[in-house]
C-alpha cells in the first residue's frame, strides 16, 4: 500500500503548496469535460440553459430538460470541448512548471478567459442562468484567479 501511495505521489507536481495540485486537478477535470462535450450534449446543455431566440419550448425554465435546450448544438458542444482541451493542457503544464512565469501567466489567462466567458454568457447574452451548472465554473474561475494573484510571488521569482 505504501508503494502505491509513493507511486501516486511521484506523479503529482513536486512544487510546494496546494496551487500546483489544484491546477492538476482542474486540468484533469477539464480533460473529462472535453470527453463529455464530444460524447453528449447533456452536461453542456445544463450550463447553457438560458433563454434562446429559437426555443423548442415556450419560455424555458430551470427545470426544462437539457434535450429541449437549443442553445447547445453538437457543433457548439465540440467547440466547447476543444476550448476545454486547450485550457486543460495549459493548466497541466503550469501545474508542473509553476515557477515559470510564462506558464503561470498563461494558466492565469485561462481562468480570466473562463471567467469572462461565463459571466458574459450570464449577464450579457443570457444563455446561462445562475444555478449549480454555472456555479461550478464561476466559483472555480473566480477563486483560482484570486488565489493565483495572491500567491504569485510564492511561485514566480
Amino acid at each position: 500500500m505504501a508503494s502505491l501511495i509513493g507511486a501516486i505521489q511521484s506523479l503529482l507536481p513536486q512544487h510546494e503548496g496546494l496551487l500546483p495540485k489544484w491546477l492538476l486537478f482542474v486540468a484533469i477535470t477539464a480533460f473529462g469535460n472535453t470527453i463529455q462535450s464530444y460524447t453528449t450534449l447533456s452536461f453542456t446543455s445544463r450550463v447553457y440553459g438560458g433563454p434562446t431566440s429559437f426555443p423548442t419550448v415556450p419560455n424555458p425554465t430551470p427545470t426544462t430538460p437539457p434535450s429541449l435546450n437549443r442553445q447547445v448544438t453538437p457543433l457548439s458542444s465540440r467547440t466547447f470541448g476543444t476550448w476545454s482541451l486547450i485550457q486543460a493542457f495549459v493548466r497541466l503544464y503550469a501545474a508542473y512548471n509553476i515557477d515559470n512565469p510564462a506558464f503561470y501567466q498563461l494558466a492565469y489567462l485561462t481562468y480570466l478567459v473562463a471567467f469572462g466567458h461565463f459571466m458574459s454568457e450570464w449577464f450579457y447574452f443570457g444563455t446561462c442562468r445562475w444555478g449549480k451548472p454555472l456555479a461550478g465554473p464561476a466559483v472555480v474561475s473566480t477563486g483560482t484567479l484570486v488565489w493565483m494573484w495572491w500567491v504569485w510571488g510564492d511561485y514566480v521569482q
